[in-house]
């Protein structure tokens, strides 16, 4: 028998833990699973800052608890995720937003400590984040896990070589894991944005003449805000698309047709 097509993008009953999830992207993604229906961790560095934005969430009548974790630090990532399990029981869907740039400008001037950061909160904490949450969604059955990469990680964007390294690794890891963890029915999906307006990417879009250099190759004409994202955000976390893993979903604006 057919689904009923209105129940396929409802998460009631899910759990979902988002990184990066105080400002910008993250938090308008743990908003929008929250409205359809999740029970959602916030996750960031700061645990004033996660509290006050699951404090929003709750004031508006959604789920949600903040758990503060440094995705450059394996023992907070483990303990983020023995901590969502404890709070809620399980875990069904993780996104995985966090990332670090502390460089911009051409590649010799990124030096090691820089690297290391980039490699650590941009690659090796999803894949540890991951790693640690596995057990559970097997468990349970399945889930879904997104990446979120950028337009940057398909081709290297000028000012941000290493941070495009970084992104351009997630989209193998997120293929990697699709094929691995498939048979447990856990989906591993990739979204690539291009610039959005955060104060993470705020280097490009601040300046004038950098804005316009996007803008002119954007062919909706302008650049993406975080709410552009929610809706595949929970269409990816959805039984809508129980047949989709290991893809990868630019976000861009049709920058990267151009």
């Amino acid at each position: 028998m057919r689904k009923d097509l209105s129940s396929l993008f409802q998460l009631d009953g899910k759990v979902a833990l988002v990184t990066g999830a105080s400002k910008g992207i993250g938090e308008a993604m743990a908003r929008g699973l929250a409205e359809f229906g999740a029970r959602v961790v916030v996750s960031s560095r700061k645990q004033e800052a996660v509290d006050a934005v699951a404090e929003t969430f709750k004031a508006d009548g959604l789920e949600a608890t903040g758990i503060v974790a440094n995705m450059g630090s394996i023992d907070d990532i483990h303990a983020l995720v023995d901590k969502t399990v404890e709070a809620y029981g399980s875990i069904d869907i993780v996104i995985n937003n966090a990332a670090a740039n502390p460089v911009f400008g051409p590649l010799q001037d990124t030096d090691e400590r820089a690297f290391d950061k980039i490699i650590d909160v941009n690659l090796k904490g999803p894949f540890e984040l991951c790693k640690k949450a596995y057990p559970n969604m097997k468990q349970r059955g399945g889930g879904s896990i997104i990446h979120i990469s950028s337009i940057g990680g398909l081709t290297p964007e000028d000012g941000i070589g290493i941070y495009s390294v970084s992104k351009a690794a997630i989209i193998n890891l997120t293929r990697a894991m699709a094929q691995d963890w498939g048979g447990d029915n856990i989906r591993v999906n990739a979204i690539c944005p291009g610039l959005i307006k955060t104060r993470f990417s705020e280097a490009l879009w601040a300046d004038e003449n950098s804005y316009n250099r996007f803008v002119k190759r954007i062919p909706l004409g302008r650049i993406g805000e975080p709410e552009d994202l929610v809706g595949l955000a929970i269409y990816l976390s959805s039984d809508a698309s129980a047949y989709c893993t290991g893809g990868i979903y630019m976000a861009d604006g049709g920058y990267s047709a151009t």
